[in-house]
């Protein structure tokens, strides 16, 4: 007793703070109840997504129908008493309500009919999606305007007949107040709240598709959201942190698609300087055209002026690699300066010992004496460009909430996410990066890599922390075995100014072959302190090439890859339009999706995107919150709990009534 009595009294000051919240036996009686009540409900569902690439209408219908799992609920509450298209309305109105509620109150039916089946519907589906779920914790989802009156209908005795007509009367003052529609709009977004317990985003929400900002607006509003960054979104990081060689990649990649639209109109990024220069630098740009044909509303002059402005913009991104490179030897890149390996008397580049001509040598801003100096011009435009996405507001938020709720690699619940790889040898050992005077691998370089990523963010601005933060995030956009990019070098150059296609390759890291072996996986997981039976690495970033035979599970299943493919320009590749996976408590699912139609076809023609489960894992018992990282902690909760009722009930900590404070 002597011992246990003196750890109390040595955690008196910590114990003092919990009785704040729980200031007498019963408070913390009552909570330690609560909690191993928790403890015994099934897990929650994970949804995991990644390479999105601004795909804005597929991620959300993807988000609102959560997987399929929305419409499995829906068949399973229905499938013997509703018909297949009605079914399909009923999901189309869950997934759009507000959409769907126009286009019915447009076809003329008796609206009040209609309101009454469809709440009725809608409370019942609502209550299979709850029904895992503490009361607590499906009361604290619930919108403020209808809170008591959803919680009444979700509780529903089925043989008390007493109530039955309380019920009934509810919803018809719910119709006869003219609030139907608003009601069903908020059951329709509790129902895909509770489908998914926490979202993960295995990276890459940007570039290639037009409305990354869209898809960033959706996720702030998520009740439980993190993010694996991709190595294009440390680029709109950096970016918007001002690194010079990040905004001119980040123009660079939207003029070579055509997506000059998340710039100029989603985030108010002034064009003009740089227009202006490449029309009054550049005479012909046809090897700088688009790679995807420009808009309708384009003319063949915009056409024109794109490709000079995508000229410019590329000829000071490569200025300014040159420039990082210059600082920072331990990136080990200098073969990668590429404008000082060009002969400017001939106009050739040496590659591997060969010799290749450029398509283009019109670059009258380069000096052959020093070609990572910008000119004049240039720089004005870069500072410009370097203000103007600074100070764009939008940009600011959506990249602090990549930093609030992202990171370079999650542990969660067993698993362990990361975009890209861990950087290895072909022997399986892990690649090490000399920084701040030591050999960094593994797990200790990613932390690493993580921290220096967010200083060039939130270090002073000017400051060479900031500066060195910054070309960082570079790094990890496209440096040597990155663990975010995962390859030897990315070919910008090669693909833009050389015709031959041998000289386009990016060799892979390593890691992408030792990946199919299942020792290197769970040396790998144990290296990140992971070493549960069912733990995986879940990796996105490198397309899963279904057209060829390939699938996304490697390593006897302790690797899997998400990426197929969501982005509309990689489905050539992979032949489907994305992976996304779901993490239950009875196993895991992983589900191939065909391209999305249109937004007007699911609002008009109830059409859902086509998924078809490609790995379905049942586990042999069922995963409980107790087995959970969230598990974990209630745990320690309680025993700290346990400790604070022996202060009370030994007398070194004194209960209060709530009327004591």
């Amino acid at each position: 007793m002597t011992t246990i009595k003196q750890e109390l009294k040595d955690d008196k000051r910590y114990l003092s703070l919990l009785a704040r919240e729980y200031p007498n036996i019963q408070a913390a009686c009552t909570e330690i109840i609560n909690l191993q009540a928790i403890l015994n409900l099934p897990k929650g569902t994970e949804h995991f997504m990644s390479d999105i690439h601004g795909e804005d209408e597929a991620f959300l219908h993807i988000l609102n129908n959560a997987s399929g799992v929305i419409k499995e609920k829906i068949d399973m509450v229905y499938a013997n008493t509703m018909g297949a298209e009605e079914r399909k309305s009923l999901a189309a109105l869950i997934y759009y309500p507000e959409r769907k509620l126009d286009e019915i109150a447009r076809s003329g039916i008796d609206m009040a009919d209609w309101y009454r089946v469809t709440l009725h519907r809608l409370i019942e589906v609502c209550s299979a999606v709850t029904s895992k779920y503490t009361r607590s914790k499906v009361r604290k989802a619930l919108p403020k305007d209808f809170e008591y009156i959803i919680d009444e209908l979700l509780n529903v005795n089925g043989y008390d007949r007493n109530k039955e007509q309380y019920y009934e009367n509810i919803i018809a003052s719910i119709i006869d107040v003219d609030r139907s529609e608003a009601f069903i709009v908020a059951l329709c977004d509790l129902i895909k709240r509770m489908a998914v317990d926490r979202l993960h985003i295995v990276g890459d929400i940007f570039d290639r598709g037009p409305h990354a900002d869209v898809i960033l607006d959706r996720l702030m509003d998520h009740h439980s959201v993190d993010i694996e960054w991709g190595n294009h979104d440390v680029l709109w990081m950096g970016a918007a942190a001002g690194s010079p060689v990040c905004i001119a990649t980040v123009l660079n990649n939207s003029m070579q698609y055509s997506n000059l639209d998340i710039i100029e109109n989603a985030y108010g990024i002034n064009l003009l300087p740089l227009a202006l220069f490449a029309t009054d630098t550049y005479a012909e740009a046809g090897v700088f055209a688009p790679k995807m044909p420009p808009k309708d509303h384009y003319t063949p002059r915009d056409y024109e002026l794109i490709s000079k402005m995508h000229k410019a913009i590329m000829v000071i991104q490569f200025k300014l690699e040159c420039q990082v490179i210059a600082r920072h030897p331990e990136y080990r890149m200098d073969d990668r300066a590429m404008l000082t390996r060009i002969d400017y008397s001939s106009m050739e580049i040496e590659i591997d010992g060969k010799r290749y001509p450029l398509k283009d040598s019109d670059f009258p801003t380069i000096d052959p004496v020093n070609p990572a100096r910008l000119t004049s011009e240039e720089q004005e435009v870069m500072d410009a460009l370097i203000t103007s996405f600074m100070n764009c507001e939008k940009l600011q938020r959506h990249t602090r909430f990549l930093y609030a709720e992202g990171s370079i690699y999650l542990r969660f619940n067993g698993n362990l996410l990361f975009h890209g790889c861990i950087p290895s040898a072909p022997d399986g050992s892990f690649l090490s990066f000399p920084f701040e005077g030591k050999e960094l691998s593994g797990k200790e370089f990613l932390d690493f890599a993580d921290s220096l990523a967010r200083q060039g963010y939130s270090a002073e601005e000017h400051s060479p922390e900031r500066e060195a933060g910054q070309d960082f995030l570079w790094f990890l956009w496209c440096g040597r075995n990155s663990p975010i990019f995962g390859r030897d070098h990315i070919a910008t150059f090669e693909r833009m100014l050389i015709d031959d296609p041998s000289t386009w390759a990016e060799e892979k890291n390593p890691y992408y072959l030792l990946y199919n072996d299942q020792a290197y996986c769970e040396r790998i997981l144990r290296e990140f302190s992971i070493d549960f039976p069912e733990s995986r690495i879940i990796n996105g970033h490198v397309p899963v090439k279904v057209k060829e035979g390939e699938g996304p599970v490697k390593a006897g299943g302790k690797l899997i890859v998400i990426d197929g493919g969501f982005c509309r320009a990689y489905q050539k590749y992979t032949g489907i339009a994305g992976y996304t996976m779901f993490f239950s408590s009875h196993g895991i699912r992983i589900a191939a999706h065909q391209p999305f139609e249109s937004l007007e076809s699911a609002i008009r023609d109830n059409t859902d995107i086509q998924s078809t489960t490609v790995i379905s894992e049942n586990f042999r018992e069922r995963v409980y919150v107790s087995d959970t990282d969230i598990g974990r902690s209630i745990k320690d909760k309680i025993a700290d709990l346990k400790k604070l009722l022996a202060a009370y009930r030994l007398g070194i900590l004194t209960e209060r009534t709530k009327k004591s404070y």
